[in-house]
């Protein structure tokens, strides 16, 4: 067996533990695979990145939260919609009247401006709250105190509410 070999298995053997984390983290099993093998693929490619009799388990732990973070920061970043309903339902049925369509783009990006000048660490906590995300959850991926995580969802809902009443 070749260093490359042994060291794709010794990867192998924390498949389980791996699991168990991206399944709390994503709360899917498909997104869970997909970022264990991403945590596995990053791990073999990045292989003289780590360093013989340190914590393996660790190294991986690190690269899959990392992964993590990196592919909901690009998914929040993200404006794009899936519908993978038949002859996309969903989406056919959000179109907006003629009446009230002149008008919702301007309103649109004004209202998206504002909540964007919400502080970054307030917007970050409430963002993850907004699409489903648990405190302790949140607490954990953003390394910081239950009672912070509350506040600064707190804080950016009032924060955003200040900003956006002008829109009610």
């Amino acid at each position: 067996m070749n260093a490359s070999d042994a060291f794709g298995y010794e990867i192998y053997q924390h498949t389980a533990f791996l699991r168990t984390l991206a399944l709390k983290l994503t709360h899917h099993s498909e997104d869970a695979e997909d970022l264990i093998q991403e945590t596995f693929y990053k791990a073999i490619k990045n292989r003289d990145r780590y360093q013989e009799g340190t914590n393996l388990k660790g190294w991986l732990y690190t690269i899959l939260k990392n992964t993590f973070i990196n592919n909901y920061r690009k998914k929040r970043n993200q404006n794009t919609y899936t519908d993978d309903t038949e002859n996309q339902f969903i989406l056919g049925s959000m179109a907006s009247d003629r009446a009230t369509e002149a008008d919702s783009p301007a309103e649109l990006s004004t209202i998206l401006e504002n909540i964007e000048s919400v502080e970054k660490s307030y917007l970050d906590a409430f963002m993850m709250y907004f699409n489903g995300y648990k405190y302790e959850e949140i607490a954990q991926e953003m390394n910081i105190p239950l009672g912070t995580v509350k506040s600064r969802i707190f804080l950016a809902r009032k924060k955003m509410m200040e900003k956006l009443k002008d829109f009610r």
